[in-house]
């Protein structure tokens, strides 16, 4: 059993900060976790990639984010997180966090909404 718990996301006004985190628990040994990542999905739109980041510690991100967001893992935690500056309303979505070992795994997902 593998589960996928984020916590982080909220309310904030345009210009404003944001960290999002997302753990991985599982009932037995996961062994390597490859890739890590966070996509976001807004009302209306398809899911889209923000950014990944692999097992040597190789970072992707979408270029509506370069400069603002930055991804980190903690591999002894089996953790991603996002740390998301100059927080714009187009940025409103709900993140889902997405790990990949063995199968593809997500997160429930968390609403972040940026609005004054």
């Amino acid at each position: 059993q593998v589960q996928l718990v984020e916590s982080g996301g909220g309310l904030v006004q345009p210009g404003g900060s944001l960290r999002l985190s997302c753990a991985c628990a599982a009932s037995g040994s996961i062994g390597r976790i490859a890739a890590m990542g966070w996509y976001r999905q807004a009302p209306g739109k398809q899911r889209e990639l923000v950014a990944t980041i692999s097992s040597g510690g190789s970072t992707n991100y979408a270029d509506s984010v370069k400069g603002r967001f930055t991804i980190s893992r903690d591999n002894a935690k089996n953790s991603v997180y996002l740390q998301m500056n100059s927080l714009k309303p187009e940025d409103t979505a709900v993140y889902y966090c997405n790990m990949k070992f063995g199968s593809n795994y997500w997160g429930q997902g968390t609403q972040v909404t940026v609005s004054s």
